[in-house]
């Protein structure tokens, strides 16, 4: 990479790094009893400005090649906590967050390239089902410690995406015809998302199992 554009991108990403303790400064300061909507904007901002700012430090570092980029999304993988779990014919993917909505395209690729390299991994070292019929629920989970109010709408979240990644390893096909998607709101002690994917005739059993062990938006 010459040393006029790594120094422009550097550039950028100071310039985010600014704006980004800007917004932090300006939460510390706000009343959240008085004013939680401003918060709530200045907090979504910053959290947004961060993942925008990792996904730019990682196109530095691979376009310079100073690490593979196998490498370092394992590293990232860890960081973020991503899990995998497959059990009783129902696979569980943990991720660290919640969906981004669909106009931060930035932010979704955050999650992106570490899920697809950890599934890759995952299914290198054990059997992984190939569903023809299935059915995908994610579920949004909500810290509840939070106010309610950030609860977003489904059809505002970024799920084609990571749906597509699921897909390339799960599925035969992600066609309505072959594989049924299913959403649902809950709070639990910290903001993830969980994915599970499992045949179509598991799942009236399952959500009912489940239903009756966790709080979900109509217990508050």
């Amino acid at each position: 990479m010459e040393r006029k554009h790594l120094s422009q991108q550097i550039g950028q990403i100071l310039d985010d790094l600014a704006r980004l303790s800007n917004t932090l400064y300006a939460m510390g300061t706000a009343d959240i009893q008085r004013y939680p909507d401003n918060y709530e904007v200045l907090s979504t901002d910053a959290a947004l400005r961060a993942e925008k700012i990792a996904c730019e430090l990682r196109h530095l570092i691979f376009s310079t090649g100073g690490i593979k980029k196998a490498e370092y999304h394992g590293l990232a993988c860890e960081v973020h906590g991503i899990e995998i779990l497959y059990e009783d014919e129902i696979l569980e993917v943990t991720l660290p967050s919640l969906l981004p909505k669909r106009r931060n395209r930035k932010s979704v690729e955050f999650l992106l390239d570490p899920l697809h390299f950890y599934l890759s991994q995952y299914a290198g070292q054990n059997t992984l089902p190939k569903f023809r019929e299935c059915v995908v629920c994610f579920s949004h989970t909500y810290s509840m410690e939070l106010p309610a109010r950030r609860v977003h709408d489904y059809d505002n979240m970024e799920l084609k995406q990571i749906l597509d990644v699921l897909a390339s390893y799960l599925m035969v096909d992600d066609t309505g015809l072959l594989c049924d998607a299913y959403n649902t709101t809950e709070f639990g002690e910290r903001d993830c998302t969980r994915i599970f994917v499992m045949p179509k005739s598991l799942f009236p059993a399952w959500l009912a199992k489940r239903e009756k062990g966790l709080k979900n938006i109509s217990d508050f």
